[in-house]
């Protein structure tokens, strides 16, 4: 049988924020391949920030809006040691942003090479507003990880622009844009053992966004999700391009980076 082994892990308790009556979740995926050593997709929180957050979450996300429970066992260095490997097997990271919650574990995996879309890169490290003041982090770097940028060029992949060749990588890993959360937000599509999945990253928060004939979301994450995004008409284009996604091609595996209740129906039992 073809394809990656995939793991998927939940690296953070958003305690603040629910849908359904879920707390969200910070859904990471940790992928074996043969010759790259491990990879992952996003790190969700780190040791660092559960045990000492506000240094490097800050005070509203340590407290007001998201108050993740500081719980070390949830960050993917620990996830990863209860799978039977050692955190130098993560040698690679795909991010899909930079938003704290996502890059929290690069600093427990100094020595893995880290690749994103360029134009994300350049947000982070430019900061510029207030809302890219408060989502882009530097303690979150300061390790100074080493950097894989890419631009949009490549083939596509099931009608979405794409970047195939990531370096050092497999071809059964994708990168593919889908801005409008952030400016170089975008989905990382893997070819597992399964077929293929996507990992739309913060593209959607409720899945009926994406499904079915318009689009339906839950009043609190609506409203973050409009207060956080950087571009309403692409986020929202976005939208309708998973939509049209989900509905021409159903055996492609979609799902969100916080949804509780997508991220439950692919964990192990």
């Amino acid at each position: 049988m073809g394809g990656l082994i995939v793991h998927h892990l939940n690296c953070a308790c958003i305690q603040g924020l629910s849908i359904g009556g879920g707390h969200l979740g910070c859904h990471c995926l940790l992928i074996e391949t043969p010759a790259s050593g491990l990879v992952m997709v996003d790190t969700g929180l780190g040791v660092r920030d559960l045990v000492n957050p506000v240094p490097r979450l800050g005070v509203e996300f340590s407290y007001l809006y998201a108050r993740p429970k500081r719980d070390t066992r949830l960050s993917a260095i620990e996830q990863i040691k209860l799978l039977g490997f050692v955190p130098t097997d993560v040698r690679h990271i795909v991010l899909t942003h930079m938003d704290l919650d996502h890059v929290g574990g690069l600093v427990d995996f100094p020595h893995a090479r880290v690749h994103l879309h360029k134009t994300e890169l350049a947000a982070a490290m430019q900061r510029r507003g207030f809302k890219a003041r408060r989502r882009y982090r530097p303690p979150m770097w300061a390790h100074q990880p080493a950097f894989e940028t890419y631009a949009d060029e490549g083939e596509p992949w099931f009608g979405f622009e794409a970047v195939r060749a990531l370096r050092g990588l497999p071809d059964e890993l994708v990168l593919v844009p889908l801005f409008g959360h952030t400016l170089g937000h975008c989905g990382v599509a893997v070819e597992g053992r399964e077929g293929w999945l996507m990992h739309a990253g913060d593209a959607y928060f409720d899945p009926r966004e994406i499904n079915g004939p318009r689009r339906r979301c839950a009043a609190q994450v609506g409203l973050f999700q409009a207060i956080v995004q950087t571009d309403r008409r692409m986020r929202l284009h976005n939208q309708d391009r998973l939509r049209a996604l989900r509905r021409e091609h159903p055996e492609v595996d979609v799902f969100s980076a916080h949804n509780p209740w997508e991220f439950a129906e692919r964990a192990p039992s």
